[in-house]
């Protein structure tokens, strides 16, 4: 259960939701039956020492309710008080959700993070409205909404959730503690106006890498996620806490290293990105390998990841000087501990 009650929810996470968050995606057994313990609590005692204050435990990777209640208690075992866990709303249906959401309160995780399902069609936005009041009203945690292209949302309004919308549920969720904005992604015009009209009430939070590093120069940003850069190893929060810290320029130096590595994920994405509105998971998780996390099996459906991706990414590691597995490619569907 999380260590405050639902209306210390926003007073929480201002005093706790600093620094970077990761992604943490579960591992499987060979026959993809069961988890994989051992791949679990490598990949949280990884990500916590790279620096990461937090980290979301992804579910769109076809994993059960029940499932990521076990994969939640492993990793706030093995994580010891050093990461905050995001509960991740991404399962089917809002009963789904709420069932999940619950079982992992219990599990221990810290906060969630509203994602929609992709069979959540709404036509205005008191459609999105409803959904959102009803999965926040159904937990005691803390709740990060996600303003991003990747709902469709923007059928109902150019920025997909209009600030209008935004302000009527930061005004009646009090368990909403933060804005994840990436209305009008890749551009930052979503992120800019939500700051600017938000930030004095919950977290603001730009999970782009790339992007916010050069915003702190000019925003006040305390929290940065959730996104998958534990790929490059300690290298964002390393950058990330220098900008924190004043040290802007020595931040940007560390930034510049870095843009083969953020050039290489840029292209591989882009290739399955543009036009699909998809994420590939086994993507992202070949790129954990690479920096020393567990990798292995992932559950159907599942896309692949073609060799002239995986060498993209892995020359992009190796040109930014950053960590990277000089394992040959072949073991990362087997993983470091398989089982």
């Amino acid at each position: 259960m999380a260590d405050y009650k639902r209306n210390e929810a926003r007073e929480w996470a201002w005093q706790n939701l600093m620094g970077c968050s990761g992604v943490t995606i579960p591992s499987y057994s060979a026959d993809l039956k069961h988890l994989n313990e051992r791949g679990i609590r490598h990949d949280i005692q990884k990500i916590a020492s790279l620096g990461f204050k937090s980290t979301l435990l992804c579910t769109e990777v076809a994993i059960t309710p029940e499932e990521n209640a076990q994969f939640t208690a492993w990793a706030k075992d093995t994580a010891g008080g050093r990461l905050d866990l995001f509960f991740h709303a991404g399962f089917g249906t809002l009963g789904d959700n709420i069932e999940a959401v619950k079982l992992a309160e219990k599990a221990g995780a810290d906060i969630a993070l509203l994602s929609y399902p992709s069979n959540f069609w709404p036509t205005s936005e008191q459609d999105i409205y409803d959904y959102t009041k009803e999965f926040c009203d159904a937990t005691d945690l803390a709740v990060m909404l996600f303003a991003i292209p990747l709902w469709g949302f923007e059928r109902v309004h150019p920025q997909g959730m209009s600030p209008e919308l935004i302000r009527r549920l930061i005004d009646e969720c009090p368990n909403v503690v933060s804005l994840k904005a990436e209305q009008g992604f890749p551009h930052i015009g979503g992120l800019v106006e939500s700051y600017h009209r938000f930030k004095d009430d919950v977290i603001i939070s730009c999970p782009i890498e790339s992007d916010i590093i050069p915003l702190m120069k000019f925003m006040d940003l305390q929290f940065s996620g959730t996104s998958y850069t534990q790929w490059m190893g300690d290298h964002f929060p390393k950058t990330f806490n220098l900008a924190r810290e004043g040290k802007w320029e020595e931040a940007m130096a560390l930034y510049w290293q870095a843009q083969p590595a953020r050039a290489a994920v840029g292209a591989a994405t882009g290739a399955y990105m543009a036009g699909s509105n998809y994420i590939n998971r086994a993507h992202w998780k070949y790129m954990d390998w690479l920096a020393g996390f567990n990798g292995g099996p992932l559950r159907a459906p599942i896309a692949r990841i073609p060799d002239r991706m995986m060498k993209t990414l892995r020359q992009g590691l190796v040109a930014s000087k950053l960590e990277c597995t000089s394992d040959d490619d072949s073991q990362f569907l087997i993983g470091r501990f398989p089982c």
